[in-house]
């Protein structure tokens, strides 16, 4: 079968935005209701699905965990055949079904109101099964699928997803989740890194190069051959920054073919050396890097030299 997969390609993802776009204005009261009503509850999520509904259910418990509202994802198969044992009777639960006339998810929502837990229906149909049953309702639009023949979940598979993003950011900022918060709960990703790692976690483990103004050319060459981050920092007499020599710097004065024999440190170092305090986030020197096209940043605590961070430091955490 021949088809112009480019602008098929380009159909799918406008039939999604259309989605969007339409879910948009269904952000209403009744949206605003169902948020502060879960705010106010401060109790567990639990967000219920089956089908592809399901996996886009994971994605929103993941979604509140890590912006502060504790959410445990439970699947409408399991629910009914014993695990719906896992709710607690403060708990809110949401309940995803397009339709809202899956059986299974019909089946859970009664079990739901028997047991007296806030239900809430995340529907297309505010006249469906599902959403009868429910204490309140965040709607999905009727919109067409993607592909030709509407059968695969693709643009009400997106609405949920967006839906349960706007969820999660709306309590987010209820809550007053800060950046601080954030970083505790992504102690190991890339993320929380930006938000939490100094320049003093990254220079410890490096050597500390440097050499005096008056240091001689040779004693140059074997600072920064041994220090093994391309460069030393040239400190004075008080171990304060001066300036910095990089391995490019004598690679370039040894090919201008004059004599060097008598050349000392404060000869050949760039005086305006790119410097951070060791209390500064690693993300600053990233933007200090990028911004100059520089590899080695040297770390100051107050004018003294400290260490020196180096771009491979940088892409090893992540945080490039």
């Amino acid at each position: 079968m021949n088809i112009d997969v480019k602008k098929r390609a380009q159909e799918v993802i406008e039939a999604e935005i259309k989605s969007l776009n339409a879910l948009k204005v269904l952000i209403n009261a009744e949206f605003v209701k169902v948020v502060k009503d879960i705010y106010k509850s401060k109790s567990q999520i639990i967000v219920c699905g089956i089908g592809k509904s399901a996996i886009i259910a994971q994605k929103i418990v993941a979604t509140l965990n890590s912006t502060g509202s504790p959410s445990m994802f439970l699947h409408a198969a399991d629910a009914i055949h014993g695990d719906a044992g896992m709710i607690k009777n403060t708990d809110v639960v949401i309940i995803l079904s397009n339709s809202g006339e899956t059986p299974e998810a019909i089946a859970v929502a009664g079990l739901i109101k028997s047991y007296g837990n806030h239900l809430v229906a995340m529907v297309s149909r505010p006249h469906s099964s599902v959403a009868r049953l429910a204490d309140g309702l965040l709607l999905i639009p009727q919109t067409p699928e993607a592909d030709l023949d509407n059968l695969v979940p693709t643009s009400s598979t997106a609405a949920q997803m967006a839906l349960g993003d706007a969820l999660a950011v709306s309590l987010m900022e209820l809550k007053g989740f800060t950046k601080e918060k954030f970083a505790k709960f992504h102690p190991g990703g890339s993320l929380g890194k930006r938000l939490y790692l100094k320049t003093s976690d990254l220079y410890s483990e490096n050597s500390k190069p440097a050499n005096n103004v008056n240091d001689r050319l040779d004693s140059v060459i074997k600072t920064i051959s041994e220090g093994g981050l391309g460069a030393t920092a040239v400190v004075d007499d008080q171990n304060y920054v001066v300036g910095i020599i990089t391995d490019g710097d004598l690679r370039r004065m040894l090919l201008d073919g004059r004599d060097h024999s008598n050349t000392i440190a404060s000869d050949i170092m760039a005086n305006s050396p790119k410097v951070l305090q060791m209390d500064t986030l690693a993300i600053e020197a990233v933007a200090l890097a990028q911004r100059h096209s520089i590899s080695q940043i040297l770390v100051v605590n107050g004018k003294e030299y400290v260490g020196m961070v180096h771009l491979h430091d940088l892409i090893r955490e992540g945080l490039i």
